[in-house]
């Protein structure tokens, strides 16, 4: 666990914390100032000498970053491809499988909108089953291994969703998954930076992520992971000049590392700031961040659930940093204005978000607050104070 001398460093290495109460951390978070300098001073570098010129000056320090983030989630650096966010990751490994007629998706209630619209617009038109909840919001496991069958290809999971707290079990459906030799991609988008993402332990076969939100990297940021005895199964849907090489006039190889699904060109000094973000998750500790989240998360539900005008809307027995709440009488973007403007940050969701999990609850919008470890028990409690107003 985090001491107070911990926090305090934290924050001093965080200058957007002395402007601005930030809980959109789920949308974007607060980059560190380590990571706001490299990347600043590589552009600088690079409009001095060329873009091409600091690549090759900085090659070896570039190439470390699948290195860091490899380390982040236990895999191997030639198990990471470096893209531009989440939903680019996400995509190369769906579009890659090998997909037929009458082949089945099986995914969880919250899944992520363009998560699901991929499997609504790809051309082979896969059958999609949904894992039904239990009566205390997770997935339920016993109805989900009913759910398998000959035909089915792909489960597709969203560990934590865009519009609550929720933890989905990713560690039991990977166990299941196994034992049915099924393959799993698991969108880490929300997590990864926030909870102790372990892919041995996960037993995922693919990965998702996004460097700007828990993780705390530059936008423009994400990674790929593929474990290796499934790179050979799986064909990117595009290749260029980096992701396969031209042998002759018809004839080409594509490369056999997760690098086969990224493209050549890329922005530098974006991987350059999402590799020193991942070290100084590392170096904090996964386990200690996951721990003061939940510390942090679990006084603002509190707050929040004595206020009568507000309604917790988080279903899960574990959950972490996004609280989900609606306000009597007040519309979500209203509420999002009304903080911003006493200088609190946080987001909302709508239906469109995570189509499926709303309509099921009933909601049309809900409004987000999402916390992370470098905030503090006395954000959350001025926070809950201007709630708190609404209901007056």
């Amino acid at each position: 666990m985090f001491s107070d001398k911990d926090i305090a460093r934290f924050r001093a290495e965080t200058d957007g914390v002395q402007k601005v109460i930030h809980f959109n951390n789920a949308g974007a978070s607060l980059p560190s100032n380590i990571v706001r300098d490299t990347v600043i001073d590589f552009l600088k570098e690079e409009a001095t000498i060329g873009g091409y010129e600091i690549q090759m000056k900085r090659a070896d320090e570039l190439d470390s970053t699948y290195d860091s983030v490899a380390r982040l989630i236990n895999a191997q650096s030639k198990e990471i491809a470096i893209v531009e966010n989440a939903t680019a990751a996400w995509n190369a490994a769906f579009q890659a499988i090998d997909w037929q007629e009458g082949d089945e998706i099986i995914c969880n209630r919250p899944d992520y909108a363009s998560n699901y619209l991929a499997y609504l617009h790809h051309p082979k038109k896969p059958i999609i089953k949904v894992i039904p909840n239990n009566e205390n919001g997770d997935e339920d496991l016993e109805a989900f291994e009913k759910l398998f069958s000959a035909k089915t290809k792909l489960v597709s999971i969203t560990h934590m969703p865009t519009n609550s707290g929720h933890l989905a079990p990713a560690e039991q459906i990977g166990e299941i998954c196994k034992s049915k030799g099924v393959l799993y991609l698991l969108d880490a988008c929300q997590t990864v930076g926030q909870y102790p993402i372990d892919v041995e332990k996960i037993q995922c076969d693919m990965l998702s992520a996004t460097g700007r939100k828990y993780l705390r990297a530059p936008r423009g940021t994400g990674f790929l992971y593929v474990r290796e005895s499934v790179l050979p199964k799986l064909t990117p849907y595009t290749v260029d000049l980096h992701s396969a090489t031209w042998t002759g006039e018809q004839t080409y190889e594509i490369r056999e590392d997760a690098r086969k699904f990224e493209n050549w060109e890329g922005n530098r000094a974006n991987q350059l700031g999402l590799k020193v973000a991942a070290d100084y998750a590392y170096e904090a500790g996964l386990e200690n961040i996951w721990q003061r989240v939940q510390v942090l998360a679990t006084q603002l539900r509190d707050g929040l659930r004595k206020m009568e005008h507000i309604h917790l809307q988080d279903q899960g027995i574990e959950l972490g940093g996004i609280i989900s709440f609606t306000v009597d009488g007040m519309a979500a973007p209203d509420v999002m204005f009304w903080l911003l403007d006493r200088g609190i940050n946080l987001s909302w969701n709508g239906v469109p978000n995570t189509y499926l999990d709303m309509t099921a609850k009933g909601l049309k919008e809900i409004v987000r607050a999402c916390v992370h470890y470098y905030n503090t028990e006395e954000e959350v409690s001025l926070f809950l104070k201007a709630i708190e107003e609404l209901g007056s």
